[in-house]
């Protein structure tokens, strides 16, 4: 492989190290509380915001402008309110449902506004898919910067998000507001969204949440573990789908979903011949 083509490469594998870091700790909160779909929610919610902001005719349809960004944010910030407050030991409905519902409307509400659009097609595979090759060094400063801040947010009050994420209710016996801290955890995470789906369209961030906490949950029990394990796991399937993508002229997006599927069903099944070994 040539220089031109690293140096092409560079910004969108930096860009997807920049999510495994963020996504891959997030996504252990997200399995722990038992709310798989919520990245995925709301990372739909954040592309209806900026599908909307597309079809104001003073945005000049640009999915990628600063009134675009601000939009998408409102909205993910709406959804986190509401996920938030819907957690109750008394509930009749579980949250997953209701998350699972605003998935749905919020799809639903993007083809239905984008229906009226001529170029309805092409947005609607880049908010699934994105296109993370056409990022550039200036948007993944950014995107580095602002994830740093959220990653220090969370390590500085580390203590009550996974009080929360691991017993909710001794966490609540303990003193802790759940509903607060809920909403600062869902509202961190949907700056973390905003800016993900911008980049990496909903389908490839909502695997970079889970699918790393879901393969180091096979191998490892300690939080630190899983951690190190989905890190791993990120990095090695982010520059094994830019490289596929790119050699087989596929688009990256979709092939890094895939190869995080396929890795994962590889490390689902090398598991058994591991532990009879051992």
């Amino acid at each position: 492989m040539d220089t031109t083509v690293l140096a092409f490469l560079a910004a969108p594998f930096v860009a997807s190290l920049i999510l495994t870091g963020i996504h891959a700790y997030l996504g252990v909160h997200v399995v722990e509380r038992g709310v798989i779909f919520v990245d995925l929610s709301l990372a739909q919610i954040a592309a209806l915001g900026a599908t909307i902001a597309v079809l104001l005719p003073f945005n000049g349809g640009d999915p990628h402008s600063a009134f675009s960004y601000w939009v998408s944010l409102a909205f993910t910030f709406l959804g986190a309110f509401i996920f938030s407050m819907i957690r109750s030991r008394r509930a009749r409905i579980p949250q997953e449902a209701i998350i699972g519902i605003c998935y749905a409307v919020a799809s639903a509400a993007a083809i239905v506004a984008m229906s009226k659009s001529t170029s309805e097609s092409e947005h609607l595979k880049d908010m699934l898919v994105g296109n993370i090759l056409a990022v550039s060094w200036p948007e993944v400063g950014k995107t580095a910067m602002l994830y740093g801040v959220i990653g220090l947010f969370h390590y500085i009050y580390r203590r009550k998000f996974l009080a929360i994420s691991m017993d909710a209710k001794k966490a609540e016996a303990d003193g802790i507001s759940v509903k607060f801290w809920d909403f600062l955890f869902y509202a961190s995470f949907g700056f973390v969204v905003t800016s993900s789906v911008s980049i990496a369209g909903v389908l490839l961030v909502f695997c970079y949440l889970i699918v790393p906490s879901v393969a180091a949950m096979l191998y490892a029990d300690s939080i630190g573990r899983r951690l190190a394990i989905g890190w791993s796991m990120g990095t090695i399937v982010s520059a094994l789908g830019v490289y596929l993508s790119l050699r087989l002229d596929l688009p990256t997006g979709a092939t890094i979903v895939c190869t995080f599927g396929l890795i994962l069903i590889l490390m689902a099944a090398v598991k058994p011949l591991i532990q009879r070994t051992a």
